[in-house]
This record gives structure tokens, C-alpha cells and sequence, in this order.
């Protein structure tokens, strides 16, 4: 008959359980900073829900600026384009 044995130390269920601590931490954290990130943009960004702009105006905004937001010096092609593609498909969808 086989039996198998499965030992858990203290040390490693404390490394678990800051772990998992860790984590949730960050979820709040990344939570508190994207609620802190729509308020600021809804305050001086467009309403992209009821300008609803497709991906070549997205593009657009993001390579040549516009308004307040200065053209991007940072991103790769490869990035806007993602960027984007993702801010279109969102545009004027519910939360």
C-alpha cells in the first residue's frame, strides 16, 4: 500500500500568507490608483464614451497630440497601436 505524506512547515505557510497578503494589497493599491486615474482624466480628458473615436483617430491623438496631451515620445509603434485598438473598442461601452 502507498501512502503519501505531504509536510507543510511553518515558515512556509507564513511565506503563503504574506504572499497572499501582498497581493491583495496590490489589488487595492492598483484599484485606488486606476479610480484615481479615471477621476483625474474624466476632469481634463475627453469623453471618448460619447466621442466614441475609431482606431486611426485614437492613433492619431497619440502620435501627433492633441489638445492638452502632447504628442508621444515614449511608446512604440507596436504600443499605440495597442493603445489604440484597446481605447476604440471601449469607447462608449458601459462600466
Amino acid at each position: 500500500m502507498l501512502s503519501s505524506h505531504i509536510s507543510i512547515s511553518a515558515a512556509g505557510c507564513f511565506v503563503f500568507a504574506v504572499s497572499l497578503s501582498a497581493l491583495a494589497m496590490s489589488a487595492t493599491a492598483d484599484d485606488a490608483q486606476l479610480a484615481l486615474g479615471r477621476k483625474v482624466f474624466t476632469e481634463v480628458g475627453p469623453n471618448l464614451d460619447t466621442l466614441k473615436p475609431d482606431v486611426d483617430r485614437v492613433m492619431a491623438a497619440i502620435t501627433q497630440g492633441i489638445g492638452a496631451m502632447p504628442a508621444n515620445e515614449v511608446l512604440s509603434e507596436e504600443q499605440i497601436k495597442a493603445v489604440a485598438r484597446y481605447v476604440s473598442s471601449i469607447a462608449g461601452k458601459a462600466n
